[in-house]
């Protein structure tokens, strides 16, 4: 079963570690990575921008607006994500427990919505 684990974080307490600690995070979650796609876990992860680089995109009417940045203000926010397969819910949450990111955040799991062979 897929799952996908969001990796959301307070940015300031990101930015208030050293450099070498942030460099130190970085190599810790590279080599999580690896882990992962040498158990065959990882199906694809990456790390987002800022908020700050994001904007916002609705519909409404037919019309589009595009606003910047994210829509509320919020300390968390979505930094990266990583694409699971795992056996269970169980074992996904174990896989979230070892991204290294979650010592300053939260790892949200989410199954992955399956849509039949119809579509």
């Amino acid at each position: 079963m897929k799952y996908l684990c969001q990796v959301w974080f307070d940015g300031t307490a990101l930015a208030a570690r050293t450099e070498e600690e942030k460099h130190r995070l970085g190599l810790e979650s590279l080599g999580y990575d690896r882990d992962l796609m040498a158990s065959g876990h990882m199906i694809h992860a990456e790390a987002l921008q800022s908020p700050s680089a994001a904007v916002t995109v609705r519909v409404r009417n037919g019309e589009t607006s595009v606003t910047d940045g994210p829509f509320i203000e919020t300390k968390e926010y979505l930094g990266g994500f990583i694409l699971i397969d795992a056996k269970d819910l169980n074992d996904a949450i174990r896989v979230a427990a070892g991204i290294p990111l979650a010592k300053l955040g939260a790892i949200e799991v989410r199954p992955i919505h399956s849509f039949g062979p119809e579509l």
